[in-house]
């Protein structure tokens, strides 16, 4: 008897360790990878993944990005109807994306940018331009701090250069796509970014608040993630900068150019962080820019904008190579500091700046800049730290040093991933925002050169 009820309750355990492991195995199926994927099925995973954060997770009312997904359903700082504009930007290129390697079809992405342009039409602006975050519920602000409750023009820039792109890729195709195509053109148009000149400086501010007015206070000089806003800003076909703007606030009458090299690459251009001048910048600041404006072949007065982006990748893999501060697992496969979460919530990371966290897309969004360097980092996540893996692709942030992770993604990490991977790939991005006539007539403008 003894023996028989052992028998039956060892049967009914095995079957319940089976049926766990299957139940887990289906949790995982959109993560779990092939190890032996070529280099190409890994790079159209990552892709699929980081694209779903912005159609599968999107705020269902806008079609926008929400600001953050944290699977744990921890939301400490703010619930998920807000939405965020910057990362929408991106996220309305990665949807691009997902035409292109036939995640979706063309017609779901034009029945979800439709509504993403229609919500914009509606949602609070201030002199044209979107705050920082939105509620997507309502289009309402949703402040991002005490005074900031008016126009961020740096997030309206990151979405502007997102409809351009898009604008470009549906300009040629039939009656519904077209008007949707006039609808950009709307929103394009009606950004004021001259008022955000402050009464005429020679510089971009980057905030007004209709009840903070200027009190932010932020002239926003380069080198730092805003090249696009100064680009765009001198290419609006309404409100156009003048070159002096750029000259004098984002260069510095030409102070922002740079005779520094760290780790053997030269620097190219001072860089900035909030007016403080640091030794080289977060890795996000190759990215936010160049999702649509294309550094190979881009010069001005001031740099060469590829040698620029490249050597700030270089220098950020160099850096963990050296690994001057010890941390563990830094190396050739572990590498990249951006913005992101740490250990202590949202912080910022670079050279100089380090507090032992990676941020996967610092690695990830600089394929076209370091392709052998970042596909090691690629798989040395997917192969071997497959924990930190979740459905929209590797979490945020992660410490080895400190044995600490959470299973969280923003917006405006996730988003450059997709973009930038398929710039390396196909080129796609860059060549439909580079087509653009306004682009164009602005780059020239500023007396830039392009050579594709």
């Amino acid at each position: 008897m003894k023996f028989t009820t052992f028998k039956i309750l060892s049967i009914l355990l095995l079957c319940v360790t089976i049926l766990s492991c299957k139940n887990k195995k289906e949790e995982n199926k959109d993560v779990a990878i092939d190890t032996r994927l070529s280099d190409e099925a890994l790079l159209d995973t990552l892709q699929k993944q980081t694209f779903n954060y912005f159609w599968e997770g999107a705020e269902p009312n806008s079609g926008m990005a929400r600001e953050r997904i944290h699977m744990d359903n921890v939301y400490p700082q703010n619930d998920q109807s807000v939405i965020t504009l910057g990362g929408s930007g991106f996220g309305v290129m990665a949807i691009l994306v997902g035409i292109e390697r036939d995640f979706i079809s063309r017609e779901e992405a034009l029945t979800r940018l439709e509504k993403i342009v229609g919500f914009l039409g509606k949602s609070d602006r201030f002199h044209g331009a979107w705050p920082h975050w939105l509620d997507g519920k309502t289009g309402k602000i949703k402040p991002f701090s005490k005074k900031d409750t008016g126009g961020d023009l740096v997030e309206t820039a990151f979405m502007i250069q997102g409809l351009l792109t898009v604008s470009e890729y549906f300009k040629d195709g039939n009656d519904r796509e077209k008007a949707l195509v006039e609808k950009i053109d709307q929103l394009w148009r009606e950004v004021e970014w001259d008022w955000y000149t402050k009464n005429g400086k020679d510089v971009l501010y980057w905030h007004w608040s209709p009840t903070h007015g200027w009190e932010m206070n932020f002239p926003v000089g380069g080198y730092n993630e805003c090249l696009i806003m100064y680009v765009l800003a001198a290419s609006s076909p309404t409100h156009p900068i003048k070159p002096s703007v750029y000259e004098k606030g984002w260069a510095r009458d030409g102070k922002i150019a740079s005779q520094d090299s760290l780790y053997g690459e030269p620097l190219v251009l001072n860089y900035y962080e909030h007016n403080d001048e640091a030794i080289v910048g977060p890795l996000f600041w190759a990215h936010y820019s160049y999702l649509g404006l294309n550094p190979k072949g881009l010069k001005d007065q001031y740099a060469d904008y590829w040698k620029l982006t490249q050597n700030h990748a270089k220098i950020h893999y160099k850096y963990a190579v050296d690994n001057p501060e010890n941390y563990k697992g830094y190396g050739d496969s572990l590498w990249g500091l951006t913005s992101s979460y740490s250990m202590k919530g949202y912080a910022g990371h670079r050279p100089g700046k380090d507090f032992g966290v990676i941020s996967p897309t610092a690695a990830l969004s600089s394929f076209p800049y370091t392709p052998k360097e970042s596909m090691k980092m690629l798989r040395n996540l997917y192969e071997k730290k497959d924990t930190l893996i979740g459905k929209y692709g590797p979490y945020d942030a992660f410490s080895l040093e400190h044995d600490w992770y959470l299973p969280r993604y923003l917006a405006i990490d996730q988003g450059p991933i997709p973009v930038m991977v398929e710039n390396y790939r196909s080129g796609l991005l860059w060549k439909l925002f580079m087509q653009n006539q306004d682009v164009q007539n602005g780059l020239k403008k500023l007396n830039f050169t392009v050579k594709n």
